[in-house]
């Protein structure tokens, strides 16, 4: 049974750092690609990152480049996401997701197997 935990939210003041797990079971992570999401109330949710399973490769939205980094353990399989700058607009909560493949994709419709989602919070 495939199973994704987040954690590593919290409450952070702007410009500060977070970083998020995505622990893995059920299936090898290795040997697919891993995508965070991310939901504000009101607001459709939001490809944010992928990391591939072969090379390494990653994907960013616009808004995170530079901010965020995406990397993954294997041995642990576990995917985290890097946030540093944050940013009050970066306030939602953030799931991850794999569509057990080796695709880059950072659209949700294409994945069918999500996380319960970490609350993020950026705020003076």
């Amino acid at each position: 049974q495939v199973q994704l935990v987040e954690s590593g939210g919290g409450l952070v003041q702007p410009g500060g750092s977070l970083r998020l797990s995505c622990a893995a079971s059920g299936f090898t992570l290795g040997y697919y690609a891993i995508a965070w999401f991310r939901q504000a109330p009101g607001k459709e949710r939001e490809g944010v990152s992928c990391i591939s399973s072969s090379d390494g490769s990653t994907v960013y939205v616009d808004s995170v480049k530079g901010r965020f980094a995406i990397s993954r353990d294997n041995n642990k399989n576990t995917v985290y996401l890097q946030m540093n700058s944050l940013k009050p607009e970066d306030t939602a909560v953030y799931y991850c997701a794999t569509a057990l493949t080796r695709r880059l994709l950072l659209h949700p419709n294409e994945y069918d197997y999500w996380g319960q989602g970490t609350q993020v919070t950026v705020s003076s």
